[in-house]
């Protein structure tokens, strides 16, 4: 194991949690998981998606939803090729809040640049 990896796992990643109310039913809002995003992450969407972080559309958002989506078990709940479609024919103002809760830790360049 790297010296990169055994740092990275001395560290205890809580999910967090992001409610979807328009998507509950009786017993209340329907809730997922996301850990933080990471390069990983980043990296596979600034490929599909160049100027991600300035210019996120509905799609990139879709695809962010897809990688990070999971159960409070920690177990993925979309199938990105079954899912994606159906996502995609989602509200915007959803899609877009999921998004932003899950990207919330995440700074734009322009932040970044201030800081």
């Amino acid at each position: 194991m790297g010296f990169a990896k055994e740092l990275r796992e001395r560290r205890n990643v809580e999910a967090r949690e992001v409610v979807v109310p328009e998507w509950g039913d009786d017993s209340g809002d329907f809730k997922l998981y996301c850990k933080p995003i990471t390069c990983a992450d980043l990296n596979i969407l600034q490929k599909k998606y160049p100027d991600f972080l300035e210019n996120t559309t509905v799609e990139a958002m879709v695809d962010l939803i897809l990688i990070k989506a999971l159960d409070k078990d920690g177990k993925k709940i979309f199938a990105p090729l079954q899912d994606r479609k159906d996502l995609m024919e989602e509200e915007t103002a959803i899609i877009s809040d999921i998004a932003n809760q899950m990207f919330s830790e995440i700074e734009t360049q322009d932040a970044l640049a201030k800081n």
